[in-house]
């Protein structure tokens, strides 16, 4: 092995240590994403997507789909250090194999988004591990080609972003409590890997995990698996986080 000495660039990814802990960024790789698009003098825009706006599978081809492929892909690389662009990358990726105009102009604004906002990153705190918090939501339905739900959530380390995710899901849900408890039931096994990662490091955590969810039907159903027609085909995800939550 060779000692590089202290870490400030690995794979793309630049590491510059502060007072408070780490900052982790992909600054120059930005660039390099956006100048195959011949955007570098582009107007930047406020958000990585439209408000409210939904792509569907249909619309006219793009005139160059191995562009849209090789950026899609570049723009996957970086939401290692920008979750804020997660949910707009998973949104137009699910195309990636029938690309359309309208995925196209969805690229083109995450671009515009990523070159006004090339000095965000991920700040890592130097703390002790001592809480496990989940955010979690879903959009009951929200796809309008296959009406499948969107999920995502993030875990917190005590002031460290951890983990997150923005998924579409594998089935179609009858109800937004179906929806809301299949990710729940994602997002609680994330922690529990994370919870077992840290007890293999020695650093187990003393307290229970958090999750906030603002479903009042999947809060219900965590303590109280009350089986009825909405909820028969979810039993599996119901009682397995049930169980954790009876356990703490």
């Amino acid at each position: 092995m060779t000692d590089l000495g202290p870490l400030n660039y690995f794979l793309g990814i630049n590491a510059t240590r502060t007072s408070s802990g780490l900052f982790l960024s992909q600054k120059q790789y930005a660039t390099e994403i956006i100048a195959p698009a011949d955007m570098t003098s582009c107007h930047p825009c406020r958000t990585p997507v439209e408000p409210g706006a939904k792509l569907t599978a249909h619309g006219p081809l793009v005139k160059d789909p191995t562009l849209y492929r090789s950026l899609v892909g570049a723009l996957q690389y970086f939401t290692f250090t920008r979750p804020d662009i997660s949910y707009a990358v998973q949104q137009i990726f699910l195309f990636m194999h029938d690309p359309r105009e309208q995925h196209m102009h969805a690229l083109k604004r995450i671009l515009r988004y990523i070159q006004g906002t090339t000095d965000l990153g991920l700040q890592l705190y130097a703390s002790s591990p001592t809480t496990l918090v989940a955010y979690f939501d879903a959009d009951w339905a929200g796809c309008p080609t296959t009406r499948r739900s969107t999920s995502g959530y993030c875990v917190f380390l005590s002031n460290n972003l951890l983990s997150w995710s923005s998924k579409r899901q594998v089935t179609p849900s009858r109800s937004s409590a179906e929806a809301e408890y299949r990710g729940v039931a994602n997002v609680v096994a994330e922690t529990c890997w994370i919870r077992n990662l840290l007890c293999e490091l020695h650093c187990p955590l003393s307290s229970a995990t958090l999750v906030c969810r603002d479903n009042v039907s999947s809060v219900y159903l965590s303590t109280n698996p009350v089986q009825h027609q909405r909820t028969k085909n979810i039993e599996i995800d119901i009682h397995f986080v049930c169980d954790l939550v009876a356990q703490g």
